[in-house]
């Protein structure tokens, strides 16, 4: 299968599992604030992992939740994409949103002085 068309469909899978996350009736899971962040089908679209991150709530039990609704999300994205076969799904945590506001509030912390900023345009110039 062409990597486009895999690509594609890796796209629709982390769309509608946004929307089916919401409509979730486990409190482990509709508590917390998940976010999707990306979905990697295998070539044969057998198998999906969907990474996601929570930012809210806790992360473990929220992987049990999402663990005991996976007959429910799998049913629920049968139904909101044509394929013919619907891929068994893998939930990996993913920390890069987590890591990417840590890293924001460090360089937020920086306090750079008018000189140490000439001082590094300088440099840049040579």
């Amino acid at each position: 299968m062409a990597k486009y068309r895999r690509d594609r469909i890796n796209e629709e899978i982390r769309k509608e599992m946004t929307s089916i996350l919401r409509r979730v009736k486990d409190p482990r899971v509709s508590d917390a604030f998940i976010s999707v962040t990306a979905a990697d089908c295998t070539a044969d679209l057998k198998y999906a992992k969907i990474y996601y991150s929570v930012l809210t709530g806790d992360a473990k039990e929220t992987a049990k939740g999402l663990k005991a609704a996976t007959g429910f999300i799998r049913r629920e994205l049968a139904r909101a994409l044509n394929l013919r076969i619907t891929p068994e799904l893998t939930f990996l945590s993913d920390s890069s949103i987590s890591y990417g506001a840590h890293i924001s509030s460090i360089l937020e912390g920086l306090e750079i002085t008018p000189e140490e900023d000439e001082e590094a345009e300088a440099g840049e110039d040579a």
